[in-house]
């Protein structure tokens, strides 16, 4: 049997292909999968350092374990209230990640494509916002940890006025 939903926190790498093959495989009403894969760039944008750009050594992700995982299974809960979805995948990973390295999976297969395409981009949203993870940038030899972006914020504001709208 083919588990529907899965929320995975790792430190190894995953397979684009083996989750979008889990994905549309799950079951006969599955019309549309769309997938997400976040990568680690090798530059990092400094708004406030008049839009400075540093060279991206790594980047190192921790976590707070068992509660990373229940707050992005709170969030897929949200998402699979919002619109009919047959699975959703969300794997983060976390430790020493170099430029160019696969960093989050998100995949949600449904029966149309429209709700497929919102629920991943509300996910991704969500996820940047409200999981607990700690990234620690080394960038040209020096260290920072890094806060949510303001267009990461703005975009889960959009999220929770749109669905204030729909009541």
């Amino acid at each position: 049997m083919i588990v529907s939903d899965l929320v995975c926190v790792q430190s190894d790498d995953f397979s684009l292909a083996d989750e979008y093959q889990r994905l549309s495989n799950i079951n006969s009403r599955v019309g549309a999968v769309v997938t997400f894969c976040g990568l680690v760039r090798d530059f990092e944008s400094s708004a406030g350092e008049s839009e400075s750009t540093k060279v991206v050594n790594y980047l190192t992700l921790q976590h707070y374990p068992g509660m990373t995982e229940n707050l992005l299974e709170d969030i897929v809960t949200q998402a699979k209230a919002r619109w009919d979805l047959v699975a959703v995948t969300v794997i983060h990973r976390i430790g020493t990640l170099a430029p160019n390295d696969q960093i989050v999976f998100v995949g949600v297969a449904s029966e149309h494509r429209k709700e497929a395409f919102d629920a991943a981009q509300f996910l991704m949203d969500y996820l940047k916002t409200k999981a607990t993870f700690w990234k620690k940038l080394t960038a040209e030899g020096k260290e920072q940890w890094l806060d949510a972006k303001l267009s990461d914020t703005d975009a889960v504001v959009k999220w929770n006025k749109d669905s204030h709208d729909q009541c």
